[in-house]
């Protein structure tokens, strides 16, 4: 290493991936050097009890991410796109409903 501190090193967001699941969830932060030892640091930190079988690290600085205070503007045009809903379907009857 370098010689950096922690507070140097770069910030990567975790995902793991559980036994159980389809997809990976944030499950929180890290500092480390480098993209390998940040997913080391992960696995130790985040999947002690051998509870994930997949591990995702992404440094935070290559995330673009919205902010809560665009939700209006960003998600509200999806509203009036009223063939997104399944609205003027007919679902046959054969079709089981939730």
């Amino acid at each position: 290493m370098s010689g950096q501190i922690s507070g140097e090193w770069p910030l990567y967001e975790v995902f793991v991936r559980g036994k159980r699941g389809l997809n990976h969830v944030h499950v929180g932060s890290l500092h480390a050097p480098d993209d390998q030892l940040a997913l080391r640091h992960a696995r130790d930190v985040y999947t002690r009890r051998n509870e994930g079988v997949s591990i995702w690290v992404v440094r935070s600085s290559a995330i673009t991410a919205s902010s809560p205070d665009e939700k209006d503007p960003l998600f509200a045009p999806s509203g009036d796109k009223v063939y997104r809903h399944p609205t003027f379907y007919d679902i046959p009857a054969d079709v089981p409903h939730m």
